[in-house]
């Protein structure tokens, strides 16, 4: 498959995008003063390592075609 610039765009923004709201929730995870369960904790824990692994993955994708996508013109 072929990337274009406009897909390279859309997968950045989608990895940023990825980014910033998990940075939000984990910053609102740490913050809160409600006794809560561990298990809790660790599965919020894992879903955000795993959100922010998937943001790495697309945003190295979208950097790798918008660089395709430079040479190319």
């Amino acid at each position: 498959m072929r990337f274009e610039r406009k897909h390279a765009v859309v997968l950045l923004l989608v990895a940023v995008w990825n980014v910033l709201t998990y940075a939000r929730f984990t910053k609102a995870l740490i913050d809160t003063q409600e006794d809560r369960p561990t298990g809790y904790y660790v599965a919020h824990s894992v879903l955000i390592v795993v959100n922010v692994l998937i943001a790495a993955v697309l945003g190295r994708w979208g950097w790798q075609a918008l660089k395709a996508s430079r040479q190319e013109s």
